[in-house]
């Protein structure tokens, strides 16, 4: 098993002890040297006040904030979850990501999603309707950017009449791409066209619009679905798959490290390879950081 970090991106509360430059830097280095594996951020550019009042949150930009984690850090990897590919035309995306990926030395790990608030949609001028479409063509035209010279394709709303993109990603052939979602559709295109999937859990709390993971039932039978798509295929290549934790996580009431060290091993035998976790960041950067190490301690140590 594999650990993902949560960057604290979110705390526009405090900008002095989350958002700085020294900030982002003293947070990664200090995740990489407690052995995470990688660090994680989100992608809210412009949410809705609605949104944001009923339990949204704020985001640095999250290709931005990881090149700063990646210059404090040397083997932390650089993980989107998730990157909304639809707000963005995929070939912007793709020199981007590209552009981290080379600077850090093939760190990258793009998990990206179809989205799911429609009032930032609408902010950005992007048909919400169109997001899956737009989501899949996206993939296909980042894969293509990364990899081939003379790229020719037709898009909803743009078109490539022979266009070339260097330099290459230091990833080969390109850096990983996982799928977060839970639906049908998501799992499906995980396994056809992605080297990762990422599920997302659901609470009753928290229930963006797919399909419900809110225990380790539900995500097996998500995964039943995954291995039949990848049967039907013939697909041979590895698959990882990224959960965040859905038992409670560092500095809550009811963290208990020998239930979460249960938990990730039953998570391990049904084929998760990498877990989210999402240390409590509490009121300072002390203590998020104290919580991060205290998992470390207590549960990717223990069961490494």
């Amino acid at each position: 098993m594999r650990y993902s970090v949560a960057l604290p991106n979110d705390r526009v509360d405090q900008p002095d002890d989350f958002l700085t430059a020294a900030a982002v830097a003293d947070i990664a280095s200090s995740v990489e040297d407690a052995g995470f594996d990688a660090c994680f951020v989100t992608d809210h550019p412009f949410g809705s006040d609605r949104w944001l009042a009923a339990g949204g949150h704020h985001a640095l930009d999250p290709l931005v904030e990881l090149s700063f984690a990646a210059a404090a850090t040397t083997r932390l990897g650089l993980h989107t979850n998730i990157y909304v590919l639809p707000y963005r035309n995929p070939f912007l995306a793709a020199k981007s990501v590209l552009s981290l990926d080379v600077l850090a030395g093939g760190r990258v790990i793009l998990g990206v999603g179809a989205g799911y608030v429609g009032s930032e949609f609408d902010a950005l001028g992007v048909d919400f309707d169109e997001r899956n479409d737009l989501l899949e063509e996206g993939i296909e035209a980042m894969k293509l950017a990364w990899t081939q010279d003379c790229v020719v394709l037709q898009g909803r709303h743009f078109r490539a009449r022979g266009n070339t993109m260097l330099p290459r990603p230091s990833s080969r052939p390109h850096p990983p791409v996982w799928m977060g979602g839970n639906s049908k559709r998501a799992i499906t295109r995980a396994a056809r066209s992605c080297q990762g999937w990422s599920p997302l859990p659901t609470t009753a709390n928290r229930a963006p619009r797919t399909a419900s993971v809110s225990n380790l039932e539900e995500l097996r039978q998500r995964i039943a679905l995954l291995h039949k798509e990848v049967e039907a295929i013939g697909r041979t290549e590895p698959l990882d798959i990224c959960l965040s934790l859905l038992q409670p996580s560092p500095g809550s009431a009811d963290y208990e490290p020998q239930h979460t060290r249960a938990y990730i091993r039953a998570l391990e035998d049904v084929g998760v390879t990498w877990v989210g976790v999402r240390p409590v960041a509490g009121r300072s950067r002390k203590s998020y950081l104290d919580q991060a190490r205290r998992f470390a301690d207590d549960v990717m140590a223990a069961l490494r």
